[in-house]
């Protein structure tokens, strides 16, 4: 049976025995004419290739309460955006492709930089941006939720549990963040188990009591690409770029609304989707990349929060950290033991070792970049500064390219 407690400065709501789909979706379908429910997909051109995306579409034609699917695609050509409006059209539901890589949605970041309003590099964090520039310009959106197009073991019970916190009148949450646990025959989420959690459990050591480290140390898996939230709150929240996009995401809703409208969700119990490359040679993607961003994102805040970062407490961090960490082993360890699951306690340390030479190369960058890689500007604030963009021309842009001739 799944733990009940609430110990955490957020609310925690679990998944139980005695849970139904059925009725939850009934609970959803009874207010989704009132509330309009918009999905956000990223997604990559690639992962309409994939084995998982499928499988979603036929899982996302049951769920009618959706007033609208957003895919928010990258890295496609004009062919393969062509090719995607094909793909996504056997969903039942009203369905529109953001194509980012138009030549009329470039020629829009490049008036934003030239604006001073920087819309970042490509990825995920900006393709989830644009997607919502799209969905905040048709004003009848109550909330939008977002998950991966990835997941390998994808079923509705993820969607209608992200979505119900923020739905519903009764609970009226603003965010819901979703958690799960990646087991197969091993432990997965290296990322959250050997770095974030740790990396947090340290600045805690260090630094003392401070209620934002408690709200992001609260969250069972941080890094999850499953989350809702209601629109007011997508218009106040920037958004980075880059592999920090989670860590600045709990940061910018940790600011913009009051924890008791924050909550985490128990969504499935059995989640699968691709794992990163972990190269240590290779600081520009994978593992490496995300473990590096990480980092940087947590510098960044703690300066913006007043607290200097000397060489003195920078190699506190990495002591710590790594001391902490390779206590996280050997708790892992029995956790696999009780449950038969394999475990390479070399190979765990190892990524602990290649996790603390990514707090290095995160400090050294910080160092010649202090503000890091800029977050994205809200919508608020472009919508200010450019007034015809969020309202007209940005959804007239992706109207044209989905109207079938």
């Amino acid at each position: 049976m799944s733990d009940f407690i609430q110990d955490d400065i957020i609310t925690t709501l679990h998944k139980l025995p005695g849970y139904s789909l059925e009725k939850l979706e009934e609970k959803i379908r009874a207010i989704s004419e009132e509330r309009k429910i918009v999905l956000l997909l990223p997604s990559l051109f690639s992962e309409l290739e994939g084995e998982a995306l499928p499988k979603i579409l036929e899982e996302l034609k049951e769920a009618d309460y959706l007033h609208e699917v957003v895919i928010s695609l990258d890295k496609a050509d004009k062919k393969q955006f062509e090719y995607a409006r094909e793909f996504f059209s056997v969903l039942p539901i009203t369905t529109t492709i953001v194509w980012n890589d138009s030549p009329e949605i470039q020629g829009i970041y490049r008036e934003l930089r030239e604006g001073g309003l920087n819309p970042g590099v490509q990825g995920k964090g900006r393709g989830v941006w644009t997607g919502l520039g799209y969905i905040l310009g048709k004003a009848e959106t109550y909330m939008i939720a977002l998950h991966d197009c990835d997941i390998l073991t994808y079923s509705r019970d993820i969607l209608a549990r992200i979505i119900y916190p923020v739905l519903s009148k009764r609970l009226n949450y603003d965010f819901s963040k979703g958690y799960y646990a990646r087991v197969t025959d091993r432990l997965h989420g290296r990322v959250v188990r050997l770095f974030f959690t740790p990396l947090v459990s340290a600045f805690k050591k260090i630094l003392g009591y401070r209620e934002f480290f408690e709200y992001m140390s609260s969250f069972r898996y941080p890094l999850a690409g499953e989350f809702a939230m209601v629109a007011e709150l997508a218009r106040r929240i920037r958004f980075s770029s880059d592999w920090g996009l989670e860590v600045s995401l709990l940061r910018e809703v940790y600011n913009a609304t009051s924890l008791s409208r924050i909550c985490q969700v128990d969504l499935v119990d059995r989640y699968e989707h691709k794992h990163q490359g972990f190269r240590m040679d290779d600081i520009h993607s994978g593992v490496m990349r995300m473990a590096i961003d990480i980092a940087r994102t947590f510098f960044r805040i703690l300066s913006q929060e007043g607290i200097i970062l000397d060489e003195n407490l920078i190699r506190t961090l990495k002591l710590t950290y790594y001391d902490i960490a390779t206590q996280f082993v050997d708790k892992y360890k029995n956790v696999t033991m009780i449950n038969s699951l394999e475990y390479d306690r070399h190979s765990e340390i190892g990524a602990i070792e290649k996790f603390a030479f990514a707090l290095d190369v995160a400090e050294a960058e910080f160092k010649e970049y202090p503000m890091g890689s800029p977050l994205i500007p809200t919508w608020q604030r472009v919508d200010s500064a450019i007034p015809d963009l969020l309202n007209t021309r940005l959804r007239d842009i992706v109207n044209r390219h989905n109207r079938r001739s």
